[in-house]
């Protein structure tokens, strides 16, 4: 059965065509179902309409998603509603995974060096009883508490008892792979969860 994936990706990457070739590739196979997504994303441009709004449509974007594709350009690790989007997807529980398109072909024919992975930037700490997670995100080389989730950094939690008093980025949990390079037009939904 096709999964619900909310992509991820700073607005440059569609302009530029690399997001629109990974989160469009279904459209050359025989049905969605042997893409194995849905694709639940909402554009960037949208912010036009305010924080409260953007945020409002991002939530609804994720609901009945059970994965969060991270598509990884140039810039993306800086874009404040992707770290919003990975962050309100790491309290949801949805499975998150982040894909280099810097190697896909723009619309000039070229190609990029591959961009920092974002989820190096965001991370979460534990309390000591592990009831309890704090978000944080990586702003000038310095962590500080990441709040724009319902105005708080913390949230309920359950972890296992290794996971608890400590710190992790987000890239210590979740996989990264290269559209190009790992083949991502036949194996994106064997990456899902």
């Amino acid at each position: 059965m096709a999964k619900r994936v909310f992509f991820s990706f700073h607005y440059q990457d569609v302009s530029d065509f690399r997001a629109n070739a990974v989160r469009n590739h279904w459209l050359t196979k025989s049905d969605r179902e042997s893409a194995g997504y849905f694709d639940a994303s909402v554009w960037e441009e949208s912010k036009k309409q305010g924080d409260v709004a953007l945020k409002k449509l991002i939530n609804g974007a994720l609901v009945n998603t059970s994965n969060t594709c991270i598509l990884v350009g140039s810039n993306t690790y800086e874009r404040p509603w992707v770290r919003y989007e990975i962050l309100k997807s790491f309290v949801r529980g949805n499975h998150i995974l982040a894909v280099h398109i810097n190697g896909i072909k723009d619309k000039h024919q070229k190609t990029k060096a591959l961009g920092p992975n974002p989820l190096a930037y965001v991370g979460v700490t534990y309390s000591a009883d592990g009831k309890t997670g704090t978000l944080w995100e990586k702003i000038g080389g310095e962590w500080v508490q990441y709040n724009k989730i319902d105005g708080s950094a913390n949230f309920s939690t359950s972890v296992d008892s290794t996971y608890r008093g400590n710190g992790y980025n987000l890239s210590n949990f979740f996989n990264v792979y290269d559209w190009i390079k790992d083949d991502g037009y036949n194996n994106f939904s064997s990456w899902l969860k």
